[in-house]
């Protein structure tokens, strides 16, 4: 049986430009972010940027992924390659329902093995109470870290503005899985 252990919990007493999480230890399978986090940017919806790396966050062209996305009644797919991080999509905006947070869920298989690229998966959800184009989005990617090393620390920003207050991040490390 799997187990999960809290490596890292926060929640946001402000505002704040992105989580960062660093010493990262070795021993895990797997780790796991679970976000509930919103953008104080005064628009429908922007997407969080996920940069992750050893000694330091990894800011060069070593990312990857393919997006499937709805926000409308037509789901598209984007492809990013040779990106400074990888796409954890859509996420709830300033002017999106009061209170209502999007929810994020980051897995990273074998964060600690230094044999291969490191694949990430992430789903999301931006709910609201609106059915309007742009005003709601789900989503599940899949990414890649073209590196080697293992994962020690890693790093969840807005494409624009910041994490709101009282958006929670909380980091597990997987053994058994």
């Amino acid at each position: 049986m799997a187990a999960f252990t809290v490596i890292d919990h926060e929640e946001l007493g402000s505002a704040t430009t992105y989580w960062e999480h660093t010493g990262i230890p070795t021993t895990y399978d797997h780790l796991l972010l679970m976000v509930s986090g919103r953008t104080d940017d005064a628009v429908t919806q922007r997407y969080a940027t996920l940069q992750v790396g050893d000694g330091s966050i990894d800011t060069g062209t070593n990312y990857s992924g393919t997006v499937l996305l709805a926000k409308t009644a037509t789901p598209i797919s984007e492809r990013d390659s040779s990106a400074t991080f990888i796409r954890a999509s859509y996420i709830s905006g300033n002017t999106f329902l009061a209170d209502t947070f999007a929810s994020i869920k980051i897995w990273i298989p074998h964060y600690a093995n230094t044999a291969n690229f490191k694949q990430v998966i992430v789903q999301t959800v931006g709910p609201n109470n609106s059915v309007a184009d742009y005003f709601w989005s789900v989503s599940v990617n899949a990414g890649l870290w073209s590196s080697t090393d293992n994962i020690e620390r890693m790093r969840l920003s807005c494409s624009a503005g910041d994490w709101m207050q009282y958006s929670t991040f909380t980091l597990y490390g997987i053994t058994g899985a």
